[in-house]
């Protein structure tokens, strides 16, 4: 086993690495650092191909991860392209750009694309896993892919609801509080979460625990760091209502809003 994911590992690690480094390349050419976004979902598609093809692992699991990665990391990478169309460079990017002046071109390759390369490599484990792991499809499998339906429709279902919502000039400034954001502030957050849970009992089942390292630190990134954390930082200040909010709803796991 642990020869098998040392042969898979090094092509894995070659292709997101020249996937990040052209995607800089762009970045500086069109001034936009938000590409990387678009990138991510993509990404893991890219990595799954590679177990499937490379992989010497029971085919059912390699094929089974293939189709549920392409699903999530297509729709993802679609979503975020749309979303991103025309509105220029992301606040998180700008605030860095300002930070580092003309230094930015060369600081972003390390700080945003290289630092996303390593994520992607340690998240993937469960794809990695699959594509090595030997042991048939059991139990453990199907309940993966049941947990990874779930989180796969809170994401989904949470990004349309949030469209629809933002496409509404009426809505400008205001907080969305029905459907899936009734009961979590970020229902995409948390079936983002879910789903790569889902991706690692899958991953587990064939090729052992240790691959839940990658939901676990896709859960840690999404709660602590580049998701509801960095979101929330500022938002009361440009959204009065944020505050009402944040008291009568969970910030993460799904439950009924508490009553004010």
């Amino acid at each position: 086993m642990a020869s098998e994911l040392a042969r898979l590992l090094l092509p894995a690690a070659t292709a997101i690495l020249a996937l990040m480094v052209g995607t800089w390349a762009v970045s500086v050419i069109v001034r936009n650092a938000s590409i990387v976004d678009v990138i991510w979902g993509p990404a893991f598609v890219l990595l799954a191909a590679i177990a499937l093809a490379l992989g010497d692992g029971t085919a059912e699991r390699r094929w089974l991860v293939l189709a549920l990665v392409a699903i999530w990391g297509l729709r993802l990478g679609a979503h975020i392209a749309r979303r991103n169309i025309g509105k220029g460079e992301d606040r998180r990017y700008r605030a860095f750009r300002e930070r580092w002046g003309a230094r930015f071109w060369w600081v972003s390759l390390f700080t945003v694309f290289l630092l996303q390369a390593a994520i992607v490599l340690v998240v993937a484990l469960p794809i990695l896993g699959a594509g090595a792991g030997r042991a048939p499809l059991g139990l453990l499998d199907a309940l993966g892919v049941l947990v990874w339906v779930v989180g796969f429709a809170f994401e989904a279902i949470g990004d349309a609801q949030l469209a629809r919502f933002r496409r509404d000039p009426a809505n400008r400034g205001r907080v969305l509080d029905r459907g899936l954001w009734r009961y979590t502030r970020h229902p995409n957050y948390f079936g983002d979460a879910t789903l790569w849970w889902g991706l690692g009992l899958i991953g587990a089942a064939g090729a052992g625990p240790w691959v839940l390292v990658g939901p676990a630190l896709m859960t840690f990134l999404l709660v602590r760091v580049s998701g509801v954390a960095l979101l929330e930082r500022d938002i009361a200040e440009r959204r009065p209502e944020y505050a009402a909010y944040v008291r009568r709803t969970s910030s993460f796991l799904p439950r009924p809003p508490r009553r004010a």
